[in-house]
């Protein structure tokens, strides 16, 4: 019977892919005997783990873990959401979520700090504040829990309660707190201003359901109401999302009927092509992109296609290369499944795909050699295959060792939750005073000095000299040589004080940020932090020049 079941079943599955998915019955047919045979392997070696395993299983765990092994087989974006991932899947799309409004992270001692509160959340109004510790979770300890299973049991659905368990900020003792979730929505422009007299900024931060509408909303905004005659869309640390959304948004400054992207997928039904369906909203206005490691997907879409149709300059670093399209499909008890079906390719031909991934999960890149080149709409050379690469690359900055340390172990962090008197009137130009940078200094020498508290990093050398100490224990070589090797180590040894001196410039300028944030919020760090960004200076200067024509008019003809 169970056997007759599970054959009707792969031949509606089958009839349901030739209905929607254009493949030939003829090709089903010849994989059903293999599809069958591998299902009824899998229900057989599931049922006698049950039965005859020594130890309790729990079903669900086991399907899990098949599943993802399964998944993890192919390409990293193909995911399973089981039904209490479901708030992840609703974020994705809408950038909604049922919670209460704060965002955690764990130290480097294992605790669960409170970094961020959203205003007027549930947490502010219970009065959660920055640097308070989340001890239990549902009056269960959250002592060597993963971040994200924490993030995961506070999320739920909007309108029901979570316990906490929170140590206030100088305190000891734990207090219990029944907050009621509610429905949170991040929003996906998370700036919007003037950078100059006469150019716009605004920062887009994923592509939810309502981006391409923030997006119009701010353009109007900046051009109507403060002037603005250039733009710079920042797209830097987008991972994508929606491509309808970025259809859209291309569809802002280019004319109606052009070609944004087009879908290529194994089965007719996602051959598809997306063109601008409107007249645009600022068709000749000068625009600058910007574009980094991290901008993928959607990101990619907007500024591939803005670029091959030269309609903006793109500037930053090379793109993450994610050229894929993913559909969410809805499975059985409320589980979903994101399905990579096509890959997209901008209006010149070029995928950006930087991955190629094989029927077993392998991934390669393409050597340089065989990369294809492509043209703009004004015969600029592209290539695909590497992402989108800027018309204009500017370096990342680069974080020395002692600076990365010290932000990964929270130093900043500890000292400005520390100091509730530090007060900050104008982002823009925030300064650190002599007097602060001491006392940040002071801060430091009792954190570690004085408590012999090990340094928050290491230098190359020292990790060079412990790769070497291996090497001479393997060869039998240690014990000849380790007093040598020790005199090594002591004179690399870090010196955090003298350390923190020598990038005196570095330290400060993290210090100054960790301060305007905490102490103003999102909007006030970036108005500190654009004035000083290459990037976007970069953009006001060839956006207010004649050099911006010069690069989109590409080669003389």
């Amino acid at each position: 019977m169970k056997h007759s079941k599970l054959k009707t079943f792969i031949i509606f599955f089958a009839i349901t892919l030739v209905g929607f998915g254009g493949i030939s019955l003829t090709s089903l047919k010849q994989d059903y005997f293999e599809m069958s045979k591998q299902l009824e392997i899998m229900n057989s070696v599931f049922r006698e783990l049950n039965i005859y395993y020594v130890d309790p299983l729990s079903p669900g765990e086991l399907v899990h873990t098949g599943i993802d092994a399964m998944l993890e087989s192919l390409d990293p974006y193909t995911r399973y959401y089981p039904e209490e991932k479901m708030e992840d899947v609703r974020f994705i799309s809408t950038g909604e979520y049922g919670g209460i409004g704060i965002s955690i992270k764990e130290t480097w001692d294992g605790l669960f700090i409170v970094t961020n509160v959203r205003e007027n959340s549930p947490a502010e109004i219970a009065g959660l504040n920055l640097g308070d510790q989340i001890a239990s979770v549902k009056g269960k300890s959250v002592e060597g829990t993963d971040v994200d299973i924490i993030g995961d049991q506070i999320k739920g659905t909007s309108g029901t309660d979570v316990e906490l368990g929170i140590i206030k900020y100088g305190e000891s003792s734990e207090t219990a707190v029944t907050l009621e979730r509610m429905k949170i929505k991040s929003p996906d422009i998370i700036y919007s201003g003037m950078i100059s007299e006469k150019t716009g900024y605004l920062i887009l931060d994923k592509f939810t359901k309502t981006a391409s509408s923030e997006v119009k909303k701010s353009l109007v905004h900046l051009t109507d109401s403060l002037g603005a005659e250039n733009i710079v869309l920042d797209l830097r640390g987008n991972g994508g999302g929606l491509l309808r959304e970025a259809v859209n948004i291309v569809n802002f400054f280019v004319p109606k009927g052009t070609e944004v992207v087009e879908m290529r997928g194994k089965t007719e039904a996602w051959n598809k092509s997306y063109s601008a369906l409107r007249n645009p909203l600022l068709k000749d206005i000068p625009l600058a992109v910007l574009i980094d490691e991290k901008s993928a997907s959607a990101s990619e879409i907007v500024s591939g296609a803005l670029q091959e149709l030269d309609r903006a300059v793109i500037i930053g670093r090379e793109s993450f290369g994610k050229g894929l399209v993913q559909q969410t499909k809805d499975l059985a008890y409320g589980s979903r499944m994101k399905i990579t079906v096509a890959k997209y390719y901008t209006p010149s031909g070029r995928c950006v795909q930087r991955l190629d991934y094989s029927a077993n999960g392998d991934a390669t890149e393409a050597a340089d050699s065989t990369l294809k080149v492509f043209y703009t709409a004004n015969g600029r050379p592209i290539l695909e295959g590497r992402g989108v690469f800027p018309d204009i690359e500017i370096d990342a900055e680069y974080y020395g060792y002692v600076l990365t340390g010290l932000l990964k172990n929270d130093v900043f962090f500890d000292f400005v939750i520390s100091r509730p008197d530090i007060v900050v009137e104008d982002p823009s130009s925030y300064q650190l005073s002599d007097e602060l940078y001491n006392d940040f200094i002071a801060f430091v020498q009792s954190e570690f000095v004085s408590t012999e508290r090990e340094a928050p990093y290491e230098c190359a050398t020292n990790e060079l000299l412990d790769i070497l100490e291996t090497s001479l224990e393997d060869d039998g070589l240690l014990v000849k040589n380790a007093a040598l090797l020790e005199t090594f180590k002591s004179s690399t040894a870090p010196n955090i004080l003298v350390d923190i001196q020598k990038n005196e410039d570095q330290i400060r300028t993290a210090l100054e940020e960790e301060i305007v944030y905490h102490k103003t919020n999102t909007n006030g760090l970036f108005k500190y932090q654009l004035p000083k960004d290459p990037n976007s200076q970069k953009a006001i200067e060839i956006l207010e020049s004649g050099e911006y024509m010069n690069i989109l008019l590409g080669p003389a003809k």
